[in-house]
């Protein structure tokens, strides 16, 4: 006989552009479903934060160096860069609409208020996928983690952003020397060719543990220059 633990309350249902885009409450922990495939959720975060962590790590000698986080998903990544005083802007591209509201004024906003206050923090709506073809800003890391991977994409458009153009766009908003980090649930070898051939180097896949099934893992690369 299910339980209200084993059964998830769906907190909020939204239709937009890009489909649909669920918050539902399971047990203790919110999870974000995207046309019916789930995203994210807040039972552990030890990933989302290092990536945010392996991208400064790849940064040295840079002083208050401005990143750019693709995905507020649950917003563990946002929350834990406004914590470091270290980085400079911080600015973070969401295309759902009810994201954004679900940590302005919703239950997300127990985990993102104090980065969100921060005056560092800048929460652009727009697709990652044009801003970074469209936008003049230029960020020392870009931190993405919009899809399960760069073989498990949220929506097809996506799959464009992790090809050797998408890539170049990437590049275009980096400057030289500066970190692309991309969040994944599973390795990917093909991924990791395509980060070279798309000109980036010291292209790695760094394992993260987490509690509970395989390890997920962040690719990490460098622009030239």
């Amino acid at each position: 006989m299910p339980t209200s633990y084993d059964t998830p309350d769906v907190l909020d249902r939204r239709e937009g552009p890009h489909g649909e885009v669920v918050l539902r409450r399971h047990g203790d922990r919110l999870e974000i479903i995207a046309n019916g495939c789930f995203l994210m959720d807040t039972s552990d975060g030890r990933s989302e934060r290092r990536l945010v962590d392996a991208a400064l790590d790849a940064l040295p000698g840079r002083k208050h160096p401005d990143v750019l986080i693709g995905g507020l998903g649950v917003g563990f990544s946002l929350a834990h860069a406004a914590a470091d005083p270290r980085w400079g802007r911080i600015a973070v591209v969401e295309r759902e609409h009810a994201i954004v509201e679900w940590h302005r004024d919703g239950p997300l906003s127990a985990i993102s208020a104090e980065a969100l206050a921060d005056p560092r923090t800048d929460i652009v709506e727009a697709d990652l996928v044009a801003y970074v073809n469209e936008t003049s800003d230029t960020y020392d890391a870009l931190c993405l983690d919009i899809d399960n991977g760069p073989d498990w994409t949220v929506t097809d458009g996506n799959a464009h952003l992790y090809g050797e153009a998408g890539l170049a766009g990437c590049a275009r908003v980096l400057r030289p020397g500066g970190v692309l980090a991309v969040w994944s649930a599973q390795p990917s070898p093909e991924f990791e060719e395509t980060l070279w051939n798309a000109g980036f180097q010291q292209v790695r896949t760094e394992e993260i543990p987490v509690a509970r099934g395989v390890p997920d893992v962040v690719h990490l690369a460098v622009r030239p220059g």
